[in-house]
């Protein structure tokens, strides 16, 4: 066989290895008894799970998708060129890069009013991982508010992690005040989701006083409030918290790229040391490199720059989104949550059910959202959730004609 003993050697080591021989001194080897049949294994085929999205679709007006073609890819690929070099392979701290973290203190301070050390921010890889992470450390004894309607991921995952929620209802003025003893509250105080109201000055006022007078939590959840396309921006409840009963999340997957995957959490400094000590041994989930990227983009001033520009951005594309819909609508579809963010919920008026709207919108190429599915005790409102973030000015009005085509 022309084959070398050295070779022969090893090939007799790694059957015995595995089991397949066994060897009895002074004897040589054996093949072992074994009953398992190969030719008997039930083949295996992977299944993809369907996302329910029809292949015919054209116009996806999803919430989760923004304007890629105007990303910063030059100096993105710029910074990655500079931060990826063998210094910057290791894993980061758990907590996350002191550098990211100092200067996301420094953003949200200049931003959204928010007075914070580096210390007191934490990095994660989105707001399902930060909110488990703090379930973790709160313990399932705990009871949460929800807004209803609100997150449904959020729900899933307080559920999950063994927590207790309750259906807190809102109103044109944001969340309203809990009625039933909880621990702390999840709210959307910027751009409520799905609905889009911002809370008022006088509920956020409210609000930081049932947290204080329960010694309560909130959790501020700062979704879209980068993107107000009416008025000047309204005060975070983190900026008006006196007493710190509020933490804060944020995240980096509207204003840049939903796979960026880093989002933050701003813990009140009382927080810190006992949150510290529980997570003490866990890894961190962030790229390296992908934080000292973000981190030099912020300090640079790209990132302000950027959003700047996306700000115009939307704004073009939230006008053309309410033209449209004002040009091929008749007065029985109410427009509700335009004044920011990048989605508005459309009321279906008595004849077309929600299911029934998808179901159309489906048939011509076009697809739409539930809301129904935001709430935790159901609805009898019938609501649409239109996202435009990801598509063309034209994208947009083609999609809205092909919807009144069908709707009315």
């Amino acid at each position: 066989m022309n084959v070398s003993v050295h070779t022969i050697k090893e090939a007799y080591e790694q059957l015995l290895a595995e089991g397949y021989i066994y060897s009895r001194e002074r004897s040589g080897y054996f093949i072992a008894p074994f009953e398992f049949d190969w030719l008997q294994q039930v083949p295996r085929h992977v299944s993809v799970p369907s996302n329910n999205i029809p292949n015919n679709i054209q116009f996806d007006f999803t919430n989760g998708h923004v304007d890629n073609e105007a990303f910063p890819y030059a100096a993105w690929h710029k910074l990655i060129k500079k931060h990826f070099n063998s210094n910057n392979l290791s894993t980061s701290p758990w907590e996350g890069e002191t550098t990211l973290r100092t200067e996301i203190a420094r953003y949200v301070e200049c931003s959204r009013g928010v007075s914070c050390d580096a210390s007191q921010v934490f990095i994660y890889s989105g707001t399902q991982s930060q909110l488990q992470a703090l379930c973790h450390f709160l313990g399932s004894a705990i009871r949460v508010g929800l807004e209803e309607p609100g997150f449904k991921r959020v729900r899933a995952v307080l559920q999950q992690c063994g927590l207790s929620t309750e259906a807190i209802p809102v109103d044109y003025s944001g969340v309203t005040l809990p009625a039933t003893p909880i621990h702390m509250l999840y709210t959307t105080p910027a751009h409520q989701f799905p609905l889009g109201m911002i809370m008022t000055i006088e509920r956020r006022v409210a609000l930081l006083q049932w947290a204080n007078s329960n010694a309560g939590l909130i959790i501020e959840d700062d979704y879209d409030s980068e993107f107000r396309y009416k008025g000047l921006p309204i005060p975070s409840l983190a900026k008006m918290d006196q007493l710190q009963r509020v933490i804060y999340f944020g995240t980096f997957s509207k204003t840049l790229l939903p796979s960026l995957r880093i989002s933050y959490m701003i813990l009140p400094k009382s927080l810190v040391v006992p949150f510290m000590t529980f997570h003490s041994e866990q890894k961190s989930v962030v790229s390296k490199v992908d934080q000292l990227v973000l981190a030099d983009f912020l300090a640079q001033g790209l990132f302000d720059k950027h959003l700047a520009k996306m700000r115009t951005i939307y704004r073009k594309k939230q006008q053309a989104l309410l033209t449209a819909i004002s040009s091929h609508f008749s007065n029985e579809f109410q427009v509700i949550g335009e004044k920011s963010g990048l989605h508005i919920v459309i009321k279906l008026p008595q004849h077309l059910t929600e299911s029934r709207a998808i179901q159309l919108a489906q048939e011509v190429g076009v697809q739409v959202y539930p809301c129904s599915t935001s709430y935790q005790n159901g609805t009898n409102e019938t609501m649409i959730i239109i996202g435009y973030g990801g598509l063309t000015l034209q994208q947009i009005n083609e999609g809205i004609a092909l919807l009144a085509s069908v709707w009315q």
